[in-house]
């Protein structure tokens, strides 16, 4: 039903009576109050009364909740924004609009318009004149009030607007300030969302950089250890080959010692014989086999100064430990380069 379609129905007292059914909210019976909400089964409701609807089986809601459409019983799925999150249907309002200004132009408007009702309860009394009802706005106290408190009360100097009017545009400003709010609420529901997805993305990217880290350093570790297992190697065979050398020495050295040894207790002997001509037989080869070895003692081979230090094995690590201790994030291999060739120099 378009707009036009709905002011040319509009002519007739049973055609305006039939549209009055139409535009009756199923839960108050009273014509649609704005803002009318449209549900996902096309059914229309005033948003107060879908509210109520809607807190009657939600009464602790927090992420949203559910209701029966009262028309269709259809089961409406709310989110957490709740009533506020379904659309409003303008068309049904337009329409509401229209049928009010075609009352107001027939003359049933011309009596004073009585506030609007309280569903569900009575309508309030004034405190100041039990009798009478609250039916004005007092403008500038920003306040309900009734007729005799205009005319002979607190605000017969103010500026007063018919309740209903007044109800009407608050309630309507509410209702977009409402409108407003929940946008402004999606927003920071985004932003929320987009902070959990950064966090997230953080915590991936800094896991896989560490991952990527321990993997670096694991290699250096295995160069290094390739490396001292190298150098420990060269170190190892010298260290064989010197005390090997000098091993062979001393076996000669010993061997040596012992022939001495002998050669001298055989000379002892030969002094302590009594017998001059069994002296003389023997002590010629005696002294010239005691020359000779005393001769050789001094003549034996040893080994050079220093034959057994192992300080040339000695390593300089200062260098490399000033570039490890300067490594950092961002610097690539010509920039580690210019850095280990001004440490060089």
């Amino acid at each position: 039903m378009d707009i036009q379609r709905a002011g040319s129905l509009m002519g007739s007292p049973n055609s305006m009576e039939s549209l009055e059914k139409q535009l009756s909210c199923p839960i108050c019976l009273d014509m649609f109050t704005k803002p009318v909400v449209i549900l996902p089964c096309q059914h229309n409701l005033c948003r107060s009364c879908a509210s109520d609807l809607y807190d009657s089986r939600n009464p602790y809601r927090f992420s949203g909740g559910v209701f029966r459409c009262p028309t269709c019983r259809f089961e409406v799925v709310l989110d957490r924004h709740g009533v506020h999150g379904l659309q409003r249907n303008l068309l049904v309002e337009n329409i509401i609009d229209i049928y009010k200004q075609q009352q107001e132009g027939s003359g049933e408007s011309s009596a004073p318009e009585a506030p609007v009702k309280p569903k569900g309860g009575k309508e309030p009394m004034c405190q100041e004149h039990e009798d009478e009802k609250i039916n004005i706005y007092c403008i500038t106290c920003q306040v309900p009030t009734c007729s005799m408190c205009k005319v002979f009360g607190a605000h017969k100097d103010c500026e007063v607007s018919p309740l209903a009017s007044v109800y009407q545009a608050q309630k309507a400003e509410l209702s977009n300030a409402i409108d407003a709010l929940v946008a402004g609420n999606g927003r920071l529901q985004a932003l929320l969302n987009q902070m959990d997805e950064a966090c997230t993305a953080v915590q991936e990217n800094a896991q896989r950089a560490k991952q990527n880290l321990g993997e670096r350093f694991d290699g250096l570790y295995a160069v290094l250890e390739d490396r001292k297992a190298t150098l420990l190697d060269r170190v190892g065979k010298e260290q064989d080959e010197k005390v090997a050398v000098l091993r062979g020495l001393a076996s000669r050295y010993g061997d040596r010692l012992q022939a001495g040894s002998e050669l001298t207790d055989t000379a002892v002997r030969a002094l302590e014989q009594s017998g001059a001509a069994e002296f003389l037989q023997a002590s010629k080869g005696l002294i010239t086999q005691t020359k000779d070895a005393a001769k050789g003692s001094l003549a034996e081979e040893r080994p050079e100064p220093g034959f057994e230090r192992m300080d040339h094995f000695t390593i300089n690590t200062e260098q490399v430990e000033a570039l490890l201790a300067k490594m950092d994030f961002g610097v690539d291999d010509d920039e580690f380069e210019d850095a280990e060739g001004e440490e060089e120099e």
